[in-house]
Order: C-alpha cells, then sequence, then structure tokens
C-alpha cells in the first residue's frame, strides 16, 4: 500500500468512482458514510447507506457509518454560508463533515481525503470558491482530493508526496455524467443509483415544514426530524402540529413512533388515514382532527368515529360527524403540496 486515507463515501456513482480510482492506485483507504434524517435514498428502501455498504464491500475497503446528530440541525438552522434552493446548507454541511472526518484521520492513520466531487456540478457547494472554503474551513486544504476534477485544481499533498499518481487522475467538470458513466463501465463499477440529488432539504415541502419545526419547536428531538418526512402536515396553532399517514405503511410508521402522552387519531369503522399530534390537544382541536380525519378519507359515511389513543393513558371514541372538504384546512398545511 502507498498511503492511508479517509473517503466520503456517499453510495453515489461519484463517490464510488473515486474511490475506486484510489484502490486501483493501492491507496490504503477507510470509508465513512453519513447518515441524515434528510437522506431521501435512505428513506426510499434504504437505498444509499446500503449503496454504501455494498461498495465498500465489493472495493474490499472497510466503511464506518456516521449518524449527523443534532450538533448538524444546529448548522442546519443557522449556516454560516446560507441555503441553497431549499434548507439544504450545502457548503456548511461540506464543512461539517470534513470536519468530523478530520477528528478521525489520526486514529486511522490516514493522511489525506478522498471525496468523489466534481467541480460544477452541484450550484452550491462545487464551484471553485465554494470550494475554496470548503478547504479553508475544514482545516484541510491541501489534503482533499478529489480524484475526478483533480487536474483542475493544483496538486494536493498526496500527489506533491508520490502517494497518488496525478497522471492517473482526471479532469471532469460540469453537471454531465456521461464522463462518469463511462468511467464506471471501463473500471467495472456497477449496481450504482441514478444521479437524481438525494437530499430531502432541497424539497420546498420538507423546507417549510423545517423552517415551522424552528419557529416552533426550540427543543426539537430527533423524531421530530424524522416526522418531518413522513405524511401531510398542519399547524392548527403555535403549540399543536398535526401529521396525518397518506398510506397505509405511514399510518404504521406513526403508531410506530408515538411515545408516551403523545395522542393518536385513528379511523374506528371506515378506511382512512391516522393522525399524531405534537402538542397540547384541546376539545375544539380534537373535533378539528376528527373532521380532517374525515376529509383525507376514502369514504363518505353518515356517521364516523374516530378512536382517540393517548399512549399509556387509554383511549376513547367520539363522532367526527360526516366527511368534510379538504378545503377546511388548507390555510393550515405546512407545505406547498395540497394533495
Amino acid at each position: 500500500m502507498k498511503g492511508s486515507a479517509v473517503a466520503l463515501l456517499s453510495g453515489g456513482l461519484d463517490s464510488m468512482l473515486a474511490v475506486k480510482m484510489m484502490v486501483e492506485q493501492g491507496v490504503e483507504l477507510t470509508a465513512v458514510n453519513f447518515t441524515s434524517p434528510f437522506c431521501n435514498c435512505s428513506s426510499r428502501h434504504a437505498g444509499c447507506g446500503n449503496q454504501a455498504r455494498r461498495a465498500a464491500e465489493t472495493f474490499g475497503v472497510p466503511i464506518r457509518v456516521v449518524a449527523k446528530g443534532m450538533d448538524y440541525l444546529k448548522v442546519v438552522e443557522k449556516p454560516l454560508h446560507g441555503y441553497g434552493r431549499g434548507m439544504n446548507p450545502c457548503i456548511d454541511c461540506r464543512i461539517y463533515m470534513l470536519r468530523k472526518v478530520s477528528g478521525m484521520m489520526e486514529e486511522l492513520g490516514a493522511s489525506f481525503v478522498v471525496t468523489g466531487e466534481v467541480l460544477g456540478q452541484r450550484p452550491m457547494s462545487q464551484h471553485r470558491q465554494a470550494i475554496e472554503i470548503i478547504d479553508k474551513e475544514s482545516g484541510l486544504a491541501g489534503r482533499i482530493l478529489r480524484p475526478l476534477s483533480a487536474h483542475h485544481f493544483p496538486p494536493t499533498q498526496p500527489e506533491v508526496e508520490g502517494i497518488v499518481d496525478r497522471a492517473r487522475l482526471l479532469s471532469i467538470s460540469g453537471r454531465s455524467r456521461k464522463e462518469q458513466i463511462a468511467l464506471a463501465e471501463h473500471l467495472g463499477v456497477r449496481d450504482y443509483p441514478c444521479p437524481a440529488g438525494g437530499c430531502l432539504l432541497t424539497d420546498p415541502e420538507v423546507a417549510t415544514r423545517l423552517r415551522d419545526l424552528f419557529a416552533h419547536v426550540p427543543g426539537y428531538t430527533q423524531r421530530d426530524l424524522v416526522l418531518l418526512t413522513i405524511g401531510r402536515h398542519f399547524r392548527l396553532s403555535p403549540s399543536l402540529r398535526v401529521v396525518l399517514g397518506r398510506t397505509r405503511e405511514e399510518n404504521e410508521r406513526l403508531l410506530a413512533l408515538a411515545a408516551a402522552g403523545d395522542a393518536l387519531f385513528m379511523p374506528e369503522d371506515f378506511r382512512g388515514p391516522t393522525a399524531l399530534t405534537a402538542g397540547e390537544v384541546d376539545p375544539a382541536a380534537e373535533k378539528m382532527i376528527g373532521e380532517m380525519i374525515t376529509a383525507y378519507s376514502q369514504e363518505d359515511l353518515a356517521v364516523c368515529l374516530i378512536r382517540k389513543e393517548v399512549i399509556g393513558a387509554g383511549s376513547s371514541t367520539f363522532d367526527a360527524g360526516q366527511k368534510t372538504s379538504r378545503q377546511e384546512f388548507a390555510a393550515m398545511r405546512i407545505g406547498r403540496s395540497q394533495k
């Protein structure tokens, strides 16, 4: 082996190619995969997390999985370098991950970091000025190697020291993935995901929900973050948010996420969404939640019985009346989608 490095391995094509290129050069790697409640891939079939593990296994590289903790949410809440099109603090996110990785390097005997970044591919974090900021503020300037775009930057420390052969690195830039797809074929890299972005913080609806959370729930928890990715969200008052499941799977997730003292509302004798509340529920709010369930149900009944269950404190049943129009609650919806 020629040297040791830590590689950021998201499970996407670019990071897989960067790792494979370093393996081909005999660099000893430890892959690091960061997880987050806002990873679109992991919320749909656990894609990227599993993809990263499979890629690491295929390449014969050990991998560490690191969860972005509540300290990361403080970065999201007040990013020094601002947001992209949603609540995605792309520059600050890269700095956060690289600082975490920097803290592992001594333990792992690594002297540099490998990433799959491509100059000009991501509009916020992969233009030249952003990359310079990331290098400087991560404390890793000169020690971050981007094999796919290396020839667009000055030689890094591992190139200067001969750990990595710069002649075997590339000069890919821009948003097209044609060169990466051709390279994957050449290197035998297969089973990679589609190139679509995987961060839910770019989603307008999730971004709106997160702003609402920051505004109304200063003591938010990890569970609050997971809930942001589920169902339809409504704010009935500054102190009460309601989440309605959209599918059977989401209804089951809401049931699983309910904790002691939470109030769940469920259709008693008809098909409809489960509602999980966050906040105090008074009688007026209880009635409104029942009406919301009827509005989003698939049936039109004269009598709609709703079961209210307070976790750890028993249950009761009440009549929500006839089916209500969804428009009654449009102004309370958190987010753009009205589906």
